[in-house]
């Protein structure tokens, strides 16, 4: 959970700018950062939800025309 306390100025009676400290906006700079790439992933995930997922090593066999599995010495 994100916990900042903002301190508040005000101009002429009316709450204009809030300071925070450097931590305090990091802190909600990541918050922003992390709610848009998660928006990112469910709209991509809803994009390609009838789509075919390939797994790393199928993607690598496809590529190399190989498999990744670990074989046998002998």
């Amino acid at each position: 959970m994100l916990k900042i306390k903002p301190e508040y100025l005000s101009k002429r009676g009316k709450r204009e700018f809030v300071v925070l400290t450097v931590e305090e906006f990091d802190q909600m700079k990541q918050a922003i950062e992390d709610a848009e790439d998660l928006r990112a992933l469910r709209s991509a995930t809803r994009r390609n939800a009838k789509s075919a997922y390939y797994t790393p090593q199928e993607v690598e066999r496809r590529l190399t025309g190989r498999s990744t599995a670990k074989r046998k010495a002998g």
